[in-house]
């Protein structure tokens, strides 16, 4: 059975940090780009940070350039999400996913391509 379990999310002050983990399994993840998104209160799925199969590219959105830093490990099948300087507009369910294509990056830049999702971490970020 093909899994993606986050964790480290919690209740932040704005500029501050967190580290978002997410364990994968079920699946050979060294063939396949993965992503971190996101849903805000009332908004839709949105893509945050996204990385190759390899981890030699990365992307990461514009609204998180400079905040969001994306790593993987394949050998531990593990899939990490730094972020900092943290504001309120980030507060959302944070949601580790594996694309629908196996070694391709920028084909999966759209949500659509992300069928197999994990339950999420929620990110809280106050005044």
């Amino acid at each position: 059975e093909v899994q993606l379990t986050e964790s480290g999310g919690g209740l932040v002050q704005s500029g501050g940090s967190l580290r978002l983990s997410c364990t994968a399994s079920g699946f050979d993840i060294t063939k396949y780009t993965m992503s971190w998104l996101r849903q805000a209160p009332g908004k839709g799925l949105e893509r945050v940070s996204t990385i190759s199969p390899r981890g030699d590219m990365t992307d990461v959105v514009d609204s998180m350039k400079g905040r969001a830093s994306i790593f993987r490990d394949n050998a531990k099948n593990t899939l990490s999400l730094q972020l900092n300087n943290l504001q309120i507009d980030d507060t959302a369910w944070y949601i580790c996913a594996k694309c629908d294509y196996a070694y391709v990056f920028d084909r999966c830049f759209s949500v659509e391509k992300y069928y197999i999702r994990g339950q999420g971490t929620q990110v809280t970020v106050s005044s």
